[in-house]
């Protein structure tokens, strides 16, 4: 089985802020965001690679035009309807109303900030996936220590976590990417790569544009902007030689429920 890179982007009102006490107009959520995501295309068609884009109804509704660009090449997966507020029936509207926009099936889902969200309801609104766990332990948000490290399926849906390492389960997602040493992430990438034959990496536009003026934690206003953008170049050259990028939709259509296990 190749080595495949699932790379994703959450595109999504920049409201990370308001989590701090910071309140934003609703104009300025979407401009950064915005801005950030024209950064994260150039990159992405500079170096000829397709990722999946999960992207909420809200922010697609202000920018049909954009996220129609997005389809010709990526994919388009659903990110809920707001970000910062959720209802059941979000489900099947965001789907419809991304659907409606981009003229193509959306089969994926991840739920804003990772939180809990029903396979059951998820798969009866239509969705073929659902990336919304990260199999970790993260203080105030989650502890899934218990939780499956690789893809399962819940009747007929995928899940598919967030990478995390082996063993101790050390977490890939973007805040280890900010924080960590380069070549100690990249190590990281590479053992989980191997051993489990695939790596889930997420990003927010919103990173790629300079949030040290907002009132944000110092892990999360680091190395953003330029700085961001070039060190995910350095990273994307570094990983597409030890593995291939890949859709969600175009991993789920390589798995076989019978053999999932062996990617453990």
């Amino acid at each position: 089985m190749d080595k495949l890179i699932l790379l994703s982007f959450d595109v999504e009102e920049f409201d990370v802020p308001e989590e701090y006490g910071q309140t934003l107009p609703e104009s300025m959520k979407f401009k950064v965001s915005a801005e950030g995501l024209d950064k994260v295309l150039e990159l992405l068609d500079r170096l000829n690679i397709r990722a999946t884009f999960f992207i909420t109804a809200n922010f697609a509704i202000h920018h049909p035009s954009t996220i129609l660009e997005i389809a010709k090449k990526h994919e388009i997966a659903s990110h809920g309807f707001y970000h910062a507020s959720f209802c059941v029936e979000d489900l099947a509207r965001s789907k419809q109303a991304l659907e409606e926009i981009t003229h193509q099936e959306v089969a994926g889902f991840r739920m804003a900030r990772l939180q809990p969200v029903s396979d059951r309801e998820i798969q009866q609104a239509g969705y073929r996936y659902n990336s919304s766990m990260n199999p970790t332990y993260l203080p105030g948000r989650y502890n899934n220590l218990s939780k499956p490290r690789i893809p399962y399926h819940s009747d007929r849906l995928l899940n598919i976590p967030v990478s995390v390492t082996p063993f101790i389960r050390f977490p890939l997602f973007w805040l280890s990417f900010k924080n960590l040493p380069l070549p100690l992430y990249k190590l990281a990438s590479r053992i989980t790569l191997n051993w489990d034959f695939y790596i889930n990496l997420y990003f927010h536009p919103w990173e790629f544009t300079n949030i040290r003026g907002y009132q944000l934690p110092g892990y999360i206003k680091t190395r953003s902007g330029r700085e961001m953008l070039d060190r995910l170049e350095n990273y994307l050259r570094w990983v597409s030689a030890i593995g291939t990028f890949a859709t969600f939709s175009e991993f789920q259509a390589k798995l076989d429920p019978r053999s999932l296990f062996k990617l453990l």
